[in-house]
């Protein structure tokens, strides 16, 4: 055994370095904060423990273990998560890596937005319906838009808290639809003519997150495509890069 290494998952890179690492020779711990992340990790040979962590325990966590590094693998809107990992590993004195999720150049004719809030401002300056990709956390923002029960579809996670999430914003039954993604361009498209969708809503989430599906899908239907850009800029590893690294010698 080459050593133990720490992930912070709940994303689909996270889960396959959890299954690709013990297979470099690591003992791999993954730290998920929901069921439905653990759910992405049932086949793999790592060891998987679920709940929220703040800053605090994150480190005393890092510190239970003699752990050659952490790797944070959540999600790239995920930015205060990312400030905790990385703050609880310099604490910990735990070298920290931070994966990237590539996403792409900006293609001309997207329509931009900071943040959600923005986004459902620039929502009522829009015509007809919109589906919303950009997941559960993020839909009280856009209850700030005029009817959104009547002008927004939702797709997020298949899962009880998002479902909960989304009911008791005031969404409708009818205009939720819940799936795990990734999803092709067909399906894509598919949902966008059932619905007579006019704007698409994403995050910039990449080739992993399925973006440029989505991207081509709403070009082809002639709908908008409204991008929330991701928080920061990050610094960090490709998959490729952060593969390379522990294929070879432990750091």
């Amino acid at each position: 055994m080459r050593g133990e290494l720490l992930i912070f998952g709940g994303t689909s890179e996270g889960a396959e370095l959890a299954r690709l690492l013990p297979q470099c020779g690591y003992q791999v711990t993954v730290s998920v904060a929901t069921d439905y992340g653990a759910l992405m990790l049932v086949d793999c040979a790592a060891n998987v423990r679920v709940g929220r962590l703040d800053a605090a325990e994150m480190a005393e966590l890092m510190g239970s273990r003699p752990f050659l590094a952490v790797i944070d693998a959540t999600h790239p809107y995920a930015d205060q998560a990312t400030e905790n990992i990385h703050a609880a590993a310099e604490k910990a004195g735990v070298p920290y890596r931070r994966l990237l999720r590539s996403e792409g150049q900006e293609e001309p004719g997207w329509l931009t937005a900071a943040n959600a809030q923005e986004a459902a401002r620039f929502i009522n300056d829009l015509p007809g319906n919109v589906l919303l990709t950009t997941g559960s956390k993020d839909l009280a923002a856009f209850t700030a838009v005029e009817g959104y029960q009547q002008r927004l579809w939702v797709r997020i996670l298949a899962s009880e808290e998002s479902l909960r999430n989304a009911i008791s914003l005031g969404y409708l039954p009818n205009h939720i639809i819940a799936m795990h993604g990734p999803f092709s361009k067909e399906l894509n498209l598919a949902l966008l003519r059932q619905f007579q969708i006019q704007t698409l809503v994403t995050k910039r989430s990449g080739k992993a997150g399925g973006f440029w599906e989505k991207a081509e899908a709403a070009q082809e239907a002639g709908a908008a495509l409204l991008v929330i850009q991701r928080p920061s800029r990050e610094t960090g590893l490709t998959m490729e890069e952060l593969l390379t690294e522990f294929q070879g010698e432990t750091p």
